[in-house]
């Protein structure tokens, strides 16, 4: 059983190594959410009063909180590519994030296990004998 838990956690362990290479070879990040707005200016007289509306756009828009604090910014069309692949990026990031914590969730419960499989009984976390309170 010991070897099964110990070939799994190798199996853990490199799985892990490669989020972390994965990780390091992203890019460029953004976290946010692209989306195309259309406005409607302040002249009475602009095609978007019109019925029906015309309005103005679209306007390439990312939105995105961090640290609490909502930001909104305008993305030319020249640059809308390069900023969707940041915000891939950044959502793959997240995922890979994710993965990891899980693994490791199971990789230190499996070291958990095992360390107690291998302590005998009646021992402490640190192989010392557990002594009754003295009175």
């Amino acid at each position: 059983m010991i070897s099964s838990m110990s070939t799994h956690t190798q199996a853990l362990r490199r799985r892990i190594e490669l989020l972390k290479q994965e990780i390091v070879g992203l890019g460029d990040l953004r976290p946010g959410a692209l989306t195309k707005q259309y406005n409607v200016c302040g002249n009475p007289r602009c095609r978007c009063k019109a019925n029906p509306p015309q309005k103005h756009g679209p306007y390439n828009q990312l939105s995105w909180t961090r640290k609490r604090k909502s930001t909104t910014r305008f993305v030319k069309e020249a640059q809308l590519s390069a900023v969707e692949s940041q915000v891939r990026n950044y959502e793959r990031l997240q995922r890979l994030i994710d993965e990891w914590v899980e693994l490791s969730i199971e990789l230190c419960d499996l070291e958990l296990k095992t360390d107690g499989a291998q302590r005998p009984s009646g021992e402490g976390p640190r192989g010392s004998q557990r002594q009754a309170p003295s009175a």
